[in-house]
């Protein structure tokens, strides 16, 4: 944990990134996600030395992530997340599924 987080933001990382690795992200990309929407969040409470102009002006990551969800609720996981998920459980021919095809083939 840097030193500047405080523990509730640590508890706020710790999620997201479980939450972006359930999602089937790698770890390297669920942590770079977790420690962006934690230092952004941070910058809009105050909380950081340096915020730049984007990140205090703009919508919360929470907020955005929402509006990317669709229309009508969330559209269910990309074809990336799912590849992802069927590289990890060894399905064989996945590189030419489409998405549908890797749904089926995970049984989702």
């Amino acid at each position: 944990m840097p030193k500047a987080w405080s523990a509730k933001r640590e508890r706020q990382y710790e999620h997201i990134k479980a939450s972006a690795k359930e999602q089937g992200a790698s770890t390297d990309r669920a942590e770079e996600i977790a420690a962006r929407t934690v230092n952004k969040n941070r910058a809009q409470a105050g909380e950081a030395k340096q915020a730049s102009r984007t990140s205090l002006e703009d919508m919360s990551p929470q907020r955005r992530g929402g509006l990317r969800s669709g229309r009508n609720g969330p559209k269910g996981p990309t074809r990336d997340q799912l590849y992802n998920e069927a590289r990890q459980r060894n399905i064989k021919g996945r590189s030419k599924m489409t998405k549908k095809e890797l749904v089926k083939a995970l049984g989702r």
